[in-house]
């Protein structure tokens, strides 16, 4: 990752913005954000210059052992690469109308979506971002109103529509603003209503995407899909 990219990143993290990652080069350098907003750097090399000129800002560093944000294993998650084999399943989950909707989520609590066909399949792959997690959903509906008219009353939902522009939008709603959602969807040119709840919410394929080589590297696992729970 280019530097002026992860000091961006850092920044979004510091003042909240909702994305997180940890920046890190294995044995050598890291840098995670805290919930709290403290910063945790860590170095295989002795820092003391960078130290002093953290003081002379007028901040306060403090040695630690190890990061409290330092990395531990999903307990729950499925190591599934988005391989050929998911992609031509994926391929054949459009093209019988079982899914349309990809999920890219390609830092934590940030994501683009994705409609898919069979036609446009590819070109999303291409454009992905590297590593990043991959949850299938299903099409959205192009009878808005039906979608609306399914709307909670109660509860915790995720609006996802495209707009008559062509683009995709979406936003996390409580009943306190469930009006103002309806409004914002009303004239889309479709769009679906995503539950918040894990057990609700199972994707019918997901993958992580591997590196160049086939590998997957990336930390983070693929949501348990359908098939995963079938077995």
């Amino acid at each position: 990752m280019p530097l002026d990219i992860g000091l961006e990143l850092i920044r979004l993290m510091l003042r909240d913005s909702g994305a997180w990652c940890r920046l890190e080069v294995e044995d050598v350098f890291a840098v995670h954000v805290g919930w709290d907003q403290y910063l945790y750097v860590g170095s295989s090399r002795p820092c003391q210059g960078a130290l002093a000129r953290a003081r002379e800002l007028g901040l306060f560093p403090e040695h630690l052992d190890v990061s409290a944000y330092d990395f531990e294993p999903e307990e729950e998650g499925v190591l599934r690469p988005g391989d050929d084999d998911f992609w031509a399943g994926l391929h054949s989950a459009v093209g019988c109308g079982r899914a349309g909707l990809l999920e890219e989520i390609y830092v934590q609590n940030a994501s683009r979506w994705h409609r898919l066909t069979c036609d446009t399949i590819d070109t999303v792959r291409a454009g992905l971002a590297p590593r990043a997690r991959l949850a299938v959903c299903p099409a959205l509906s192009s009878d808005v109103s039906a979608v609306l008219g399914a709307h909670p009353t109660e509860g915790i939902v995720e609006g996802v529509w495209q707009d008559r522009e062509g683009q995709i939008h979406s936003v996390v709603a409580d009943d306190d603003v469930f009006a103002e959602l309806a409004a914002r969807i009303s004239e889309a040119e479709a769009a679906a209503l995503l539950p918040m709840y894990a057990d609700e919410r199972v994707p019918p394929l997901s993958a992580v995407m591997p590196d160049r080589d086939g590998v997957v590297r990336a930390r983070w696992q693929a949501e348990q899909s359908l098939s995963d729970l079938a077995r």
